[in-house]
């Protein structure tokens, strides 16, 4: 009987740097979608952007890290991850070279569309070699939970970086901060991570790579433009359609593709594609609550850049407690009463700062709550990111990462696209009855708040249907994969 090489784990000093390596790629791309949100008007007053265009430096970075992380994931697959996650580093440090030098509006939101194009070939690649790496259950399982616990702290971390740095030094160190992180990312690469084997160029599906890229980009940019354009438009209504037809002609061109680029049987692993659509909404209402509280910390409680910041901190450590305490209870009970629980808290914490009055304190109107949500926030990551890899065979963990990652963040632009119109919409309803401005936006705040919270009572009713994954079937399914892509215990 031929025996499968041995792999790092865990507990071994080698798989330890493993971990730490892929965890810093998902700092470093997670953070990055929300720590230039306080820079902001320091960056329109600099750059001279007008109110409309400035929505393109947070917009651009999501419209294209959305768009290609399905081709990131599969290029990873077929590729070698390695490889797609060095050509994905550099791509990312000169894109945030560029932006950080950059001299005016056009040259910053091209740099941060070409960032989010290497950070969606970093993010599969790195997600997919720690899947590949931690191949026993209850490795996996603490990798997984320390993933889930990254992305949730580099959410809260992104907006307190961003308000220090921007009040501390310059705007344009937001981006740069980034340069020294991806050189000792690029250094461990090729220190831990073994080469690559041949490149499967002729599995390469290049018609499904132009479909579902072009479709994913249009359904983004629709979501992205429709509160400004007007959900009734016809501009908005064509997007949409527009959208659906084309991943539509993606679905029929795939089923007759001897190799396609999306193998519909990977949706058949039981778990992946509930945990998908849970995470798509859920983040609907998580993200879009960073967005709207930052809103009213900032315009209507008037707090600096890093005092708006620091209103996070204790958010991002309630992230890391519940993480740790979801990954223990995965081992015992399972990842769907961990989601169901987590999404109920987030819930819960989201319909409380729903509540939130004009003249409400940090202490008393938003703290408790935030802390409340948070541990949600960590046992939804943990849960929903171990049910999506679940079972997933090597040959396709890229895939597989890319799209519980597309849905984080096409759930992150649908969120604040409907959670923006009702907002605006009660606002301005608010104004036209004569209230303050400070009443107007808090109004408007409400509003996006509670619908959130209804998003996320939905993904805990979803997660209830969802399978109940503990990480014990996953070493049958990835012990061939790891027998026919060993790490070496030396570089």
């Amino acid at each position: 009987m031929a025996t499968v090489p041995s792999v790092p784990v865990l507990e071994t000093k080698r798989g330890k740097q493993i971990l730490l390596l892929v965890l810093a790629v998902g700092f470093l791309d997670f953070v990055d979608a929300s720590i230039v949100n306080i820079a902001l008007p320091s960056i329109r007053s600099d750059l001279g952007f007008s109110v409309q265009n400035l929505q393109w430096v947070l917009s651009g970075y999501l419209l294209t890290y959305g768009g290609f992380m399905l081709l990131g994931g599969r290029a990873a697959d077929l590729f070698g991850r390695r490889r797609i996650l060095v050509a994905g580093t550099v791509l990312f440090g000169a894109a945030s070279l560029a932006a950080g030098l950059a001299p005016d509006d056009g040259t910053l939101v091209a740099a941060r569309l070409v960032q989010g194009i290497g950070a969606a070939m970093m993010i599969p690649s790195a997600l997919s070699i720690l899947t590949t790496t931690f191949t026993q259950p209850s490795d996996r399982n603490k990798a997984l939970g320390a993933w889930g616990a990254v992305a949730g702290l580099a959410s809260g971390l992104g907006v307190f970086l961003g308000g220090v740095i921007t009040e501390a030094i310059d705007w344009r160190w937001v981006f740069f901060v980034n340069l020294p992180v991806c050189l000792v990312v690029l250094r461990a690469l090729f220190r831990l991570i073994p080469a690559d084997g041949p490149r499967r160029v002729a599995n390469l599906d290049v018609g499904g790579a132009v479909l579902v890229t072009g479709g994913m980009l249009l359904l983004i940019y629709t979501l992205v433009k429709a509160p400004d354009v007007g959900w009734g438009e016809t501009r908005t209504i064509a997007g949409f359609a527009g959208a659906g037809l084309i991943l539509a002609a993606f679905a029929l061109y795939e089923l007759r593709q001897r190799n396609p680029l999306f193998p519909f049987s990977i949706l058949r692993i039981p778990g992946l594609a509930a945990a998908d659509v849970t995470q798509m909404i859920a983040m609907a209402g998580f993200y879009s609550m960073f967005f709207f509280m930052t809103l009213y910390i900032q315009n209507v409680l008037h707090f600096s850049k890093i005092g708006a910041g620091a209103a996070y901190v204790p958010a991002t450590l309630s992230v890391a407690i519940s993480a740790g305490i979801s990954t223990r209870l995965i081992a015992g009970r399972g990842t769907r009463p961990v989601i169901a629980a987590g999404a109920l808290l987030g819930a819960g914490g989201i319909y409380w700062l729903s509540h939130i009055p004009v003249d409400g304190t940090y202490l008393s109107n938003i703290l408790p709550a935030l802390v409340v949500l948070s541990l949600g926030l960590g046992a939804v990551f943990v849960g929903v990111t171990t049910a999506a890899q679940a079972g997933v065979p090597a040959d396709k963990a890229g895939l597989a990462a890319a799209l519980i990652n597309s849905s984080t963040w096409l759930g992150g632009a649908l969120g604040i696209a409907i959670f923006s119109a009702l907002a605006t919409s009660r606002t301005r309803d608010l104004l036209a009855d004569h209230a303050t401005q400070g009443q107007a936006l808090t109004g408007g705040v409400q509003r996006a708040l509670l619908a959130a919270a209804i998003f996320l009572a939905a993904a805990a009713v979803i997660a209830l249907r969802a399978p109940n994954t503990h990480g014990e079937e996953e070493e049958a399914e990835t012990a061939a994969g790891a027998a026919a892509d060993p790490l070496p215990e030396t570089a």
